[in-house]
């Protein structure tokens, strides 16, 4: 569901993340767990649609319970230093509800740390040279993060079987 016409800022920054997030779960409705594993991009072989929902759990983890809220990486993410780039989306052995449900629960955590938290509020975490982001800059870098992601959903499930829009969202 889009966010309201109208209300604060806050609301619509919220609610356009929230609608965004609740389109990757349509774009994997009816999928078998093969097609959700099935690589259709030979170029670029994490770009799947398991990997993406994957990829999008860590991202809300990184930004918003790292970054945010200041939560120490004691182990629990997939990367280490000597690991893989993209840990996060090496799910093969992985079913697509875990990762939608793991998904789904992490935005919930997401929701909950920006709800205790002023828009102009900044990372807990120092993570960069330029500065620590504020809530606002995260909500709006999330939402064009899963935008993004959406569209490469969108085209891997074209490519799947073909398809296509937000049929059930109307």
């Amino acid at each position: 569901m889009r966010p309201p016409l109208t209300g604060d800022e806050r609301t619509q920054l919220v609610g356009w993340l929230d609608h965004l997030r609740s389109l990757v779960r349509v774009k994997c409705e009816g999928l078998s767990e093969v097609d959700a594993h099935r690589v259709v991009l030979p170029t670029s072989p994490l770009t799947n649609v398991a990997s993406l929902v994957a990829h999008l759990r860590w991202v809300e983890y990184s930004w918003f319970q790292q970054n945010l809220a200041g939560v120490p990486d004691t182990g629990q993410t997939p990367w280490t230093p000597d690991g893989h780039p993209d840990a996060e989306m090496l799910v093969d052995d992985v079913p697509l509800a875990q990762l939608l449900d793991e998904y789904e629960a992490e935005n919930a955590r997401s929701n909950a740390v920006v709800a205790a938290m002023d828009l102009g509020d900044v990372e807990r975490a120092v993570v960069r040279d330029s500065g620590q982001a504020s809530v606002r800059y995260v909500l709006c870098h999330l939402i064009e993060e899963t935008a993004r992601h959406l569209g490469h959903l969108d085209i891997v499930r074209e490519l799947l079987d073909g398809g296509t829009g937000y049929e059930s969202m109307n």
